[in-house]
């Protein structure tokens, strides 16, 4: 059993101070990682499984081997862990905007994400996704790279953004220059704490032959209930 609350890291970013914590639960008997942003929680190790089928569903429609994947945020890291475990993966560009985060997996503070950082098939770039997206350039290291699918978890969701420079990505323009990173088969998969935007879904399919919300269901121990997110997946 560790402490009953730990901070394990806090820095202050452009954004805000992000830190990460791990507390005791003693009602579930877990240890519970958390990640915050000022006073804001971002992401909970408690409520993982939309963050892993983002990475399911997103990876689903697509057929072949050695994919190129990108994952736009790093976070407690289901997502790109979960990318991992699918074996037609051939290459993982994890981009996130705080070094920070990158060094909480360098470091192995998070036991459930244990062998992300050292799969050779990983590397981070510390980058704003957004702005990479608008300069058309994921991969520094290759300018002109395209990838099979894009999985993003950074904002809340597309009405619900960290900062204000995030707003345009989620417009018919923004998404177009998504695609355009994308090989002609390629899926844009993206995560969100609301339940499906029609607006959102308009603006997909101005850009995207098909595309998809699906309503991701899971137990809520706080409330005894059920809770819910949305994943997104779009198609070219």
């Amino acid at each position: 059993m560790g402490l009953r609350f730990e901070e394990l890291a806090w820095r202050e970013t452009p954004i805000g101070a992000i830190s990460l914590r791990r507390r005791r639960d003693p009602a579930l008997d877990v240890d519970v990682y958390e990640v915050k942003l000022d006073d804001e929680f971002l992401m909970s190790s408690l409520f993982p499984v939309a963050e892993i089928e983002l990475a399911r569903l997103g990876l689903a429609p697509l057929t072949g081997d050695d994919l190129d994947v990108v994952v736009g945020g790093l976070g407690l890291g289901y997502t790109a862990r979960t990318a991992l475990e699918d074996a037609r993966v051939g290459s993982l560009v994890v981009v996130e905007a705080i070094e920070d985060v990158i060094d909480w997996h360098r470091r192995q503070l998070l036991p459930f994400a244990a062998g992300l950082a050292a799969d050779p098939r990983t590397r981070f770039v510390r980058a704003d996704f957004f702005a990479a997206v608008a300069a058309g350039d994921l991969d520094p290291e290759r300018p002109d790279r395209r990838f099979h699918a894009v999985l993003l978890d950074v904002d809340h969701s597309p009405r619900n953004v960290l900062h204000p420079s995030h707003a345009p990505f989620y417009t018919p323009d923004g998404l177009r220059r998504l695609a355009g990173l994308l090989h002609p088969e390629g899926v844009f998969a993206l995560w969100s704490d609301d339940p499906p935007d029609a607006d959102f879904g308009a603006a997909l399919a101005e850009v995207f032959p098909t595309s998809e919300a699906h309503v991701v269901r899971f137990a809520n121990p706080f409330t005894g209930g059920e809770s819910a997110n949305t994943v997104y997946v779009a198609h070219r």
